[in-house]
Parts: C-alpha cells; sequence; structure tokens
C-alpha cells in the first residue's frame, strides 16, 4: 500500500451563506462570516486521510493565525505536515466564498503563501517518494511547481493525478506527466479544447489522444471514467438532497487517490469517491464535510477488475 503525497494549496476559507448568489453589480444579504481551513491541497489531503491513506502534504501558508488554523486541521487528521512550509513575510492564502441556498457556491481566492514556491522547495517536498504512491496536484499552486512536481515523482516511480481546477487556461507540459486528470465537465471541454460534442465524446478523445485516463465528474450525475481504447464507464451518484457543494470536489479526488493507492484499480475507486462526494453535498463547508470511510457503504458490489493505469 502505498502514500497520497498531496503538493498543493493551504487557505482559510471565509464563508457567507446567501439566499441566493448576487449577480454583477448587486448587494445581497447573508448569513455571518465563518472561517473555516481550507485550500484544494489541504482538503483533499484530509480527504485521502479520511479515507485511509497515509498522506502528507506538501505547500506554504503564513505564520499567522490563519496558518495556525490550517495546519492544526491538518495534523488532528493524522496528516503528515513536515511538507508543509511556515513563512514569516506572507499571508496564509484566503478564499472567499459565497454559498446559496441550494447548495452552489462562488469562490474567489488570494494566493497568499502558495505562490511562494523557491527553487528546491518541490524537490524536498518529494524526497521518499516511490513507487506505489500517488502525487495528488490541483492548480491552485503556480503551474511551474505543479510541472516539477509531477515530473518529479513519474521519475520517483510515483503514479500522478491531476485536478485540473481551478483552470484559468491550457496547462502546456503537464499532460505528458500525469497519469490520471480528474476535471468537472467544463475543465474537460478547456482541457479538451473543443465545446463540440457531448462531454463524454470529447473526454474520450482527450483520453485517447494524450494516452491518460480521465475522470469527469458530473455532479448529481457521478462521474464518467474513460480509458484509452475502452467504452467510457458511467458511475451514478446515489440520490441525495443536496446542501453545500464546496467540498464535494475535493472529497472526491482525495478518495480517488486514496483508494489508488491502497491498489484499487480506477473503476471501483472512482465508484467509491463518488459515493464519498454524495454524502459531502449533505453537509455544510469543505473540510468539515469531508465524510469518513465508517460513513461509507458501497452501492455496489466489488467487480473483479484489477487492470493497470493506462500508462503503467
Amino acid at each position: 500500500m502505498g502514500r497520497v503525497v498531496v503538493l498543493g494549496s493551504l487557505n482559510v476559507d471565509l464563508v457567507t451563506r446567501v439566499r441566493r448568489l448576487p449577480r454583477a453589480g448587486e448587494t445581497v444579504a447573508g448569513d455571518d462570516l465563518q472561517r473555516h481551513p481550507g485550500g484544494k491541497g489541504a482538503n483533499q489531503a484530509v480527504a485521502a486521510a479520511r479515507a485511509g491513506a497515509e498522506t502528507c502534504l506538501v505547500g506554504a501558508c503564513g505564520t499567522d493565525e490563519g496558518g495556525e488554523l490550517v495546519v492544526s486541521a491538518l495534523v488532528a487528521d493524522g496528516v503528515d505536515v513536515s511538507g508543509v512550509r511556515r513563512l514569516a513575510d506572507v499571508p496564509t492564502g484566503t478564499a472567499t466564498i459565497l454559498v446559496e441556498d441550494g447548495g452552489e457556491n462562488v469562490i474567489a481566492i488570494g494566493p497568499g503563501a502558495n505562490a511562494r514556491w523557491e527553487s528546491g522547495d518541490v524537490a524536498a517536498g518529494l524526497r521518499g517518494t516511490t513507487t506505489g504512491d500517488v502525487l495528488l496536484v490541483q492548480l491552485e499552486v503556480p503551474l511551474p511547481v505543479t510541472r516539477e512536481a509531477a515530473r518529479t515523482a513519474r521519475r520517483a516511480g510515483a503514479r500522478v493525478v491531476l485536478n485540473a481546477a481551478p483552470l484559468d487556461g491550457p496547462v502546456p507540459g503537464l499532460l505528458g506527466d500525469i497519469d490520471l486528470l480528474v476535471v468537472n465537465e467544463h475543465e474537460a471541454r478547456a482541457v479538451a479544447r473543443g465545446s463540440d460534442g457531448t462531454v463524454e465524446e470529447l473526454a474520450a478523445g482527450l483520453a485517447e489522444r494524450e494516452r491518460l485516463d480521465v475522470v469527469v465528474t458530473l455532479g448529481a450525475e457521478g462521474a464518467l471514467l474513460c480509458r484509452p481504447g475502452r467504452t467510457p464507464v458511467r458511475c451514478p451518484a446515489p440520490p441525495v438532497e443536496a446542501l453545500d457543494t464546496v467540498g464535494a470536489g475535493d472529497t472526491f479526488t482525495g478518495y480517488l487517490a486514496a483508494a489508488l493507492a491502497a491498489g484499487e484499480d480506477h473503476h471501483p475507486a472512482v465508484r467509491r469517491a463518488v459515493t464519498a462526494a454524495s454524502i459531502a453535498v449533505t453537509r455544510v463547508g469543505a473540510q468539515t464535510a469531508i465524510p469518513r470511510t465508517t460513513d461509507l457503504t458501497d452501492p455496489t458490489p466489488p467487480e473483479d477488475d484489477h487492470e493497470t493505469s493506462a500508462r503503467q
């Protein structure tokens, strides 16, 4: 069984719940501001740890109160934070989040310490990464850092999972070092650089062209798994009443990485991640919504499916 090594962001989430999201130039009344530990890197590390994986996080935060909030939460969940650099001269990153009734949200990110990387930080953070480990990266730290981490992990024999979020544009030079790409429908179209065709057609074409496995999260519809040379597979989500979708994507990705590190094939790993994300949307917050393995019940029987990744 390998580890999940997460290289990514640590943020303080500033959350306000509103009846509906404001339109451009509009002010709406909301509930009192809440502060929670967050950041896609930290959230996914917590999800992987709660899924049962040995997990470590590589990233940066400030020495301010926000940094203490985020790091303390990680430690409480058993995440190894020896790879988290504490920087005295910059603030911890922040995410300002509006959540409307029904669970939809908008998010603005101030990177803070997440943008501060120096030569040698990646190599030091990934020291000890080896065959059997899974490196999980996102796009809330500078793209050159993510590219370097993917190359470093692949050279060490680890598998690399990229959650291409938040996605502002192309990710040149990155997909060649990725084993599995996790995107939502909007991100899938952006990475595939096309809007024509169904998301299934675009994702299947991307998987074939780049020779990697692609997972598209589809919200209440579950997820889609596309692998080169194979028929796309849909993994439906159990019906739930969504309360807050903020933590769903990070829950999904962290659980997926943990299952892969435990040796599961992609299909049962995706099914388990869908189940975990479906529980998360019934709860409020990001890390506060992430379920533990004891909260999950497998909605489908296990399959005799032990095929390896397309890039192994």
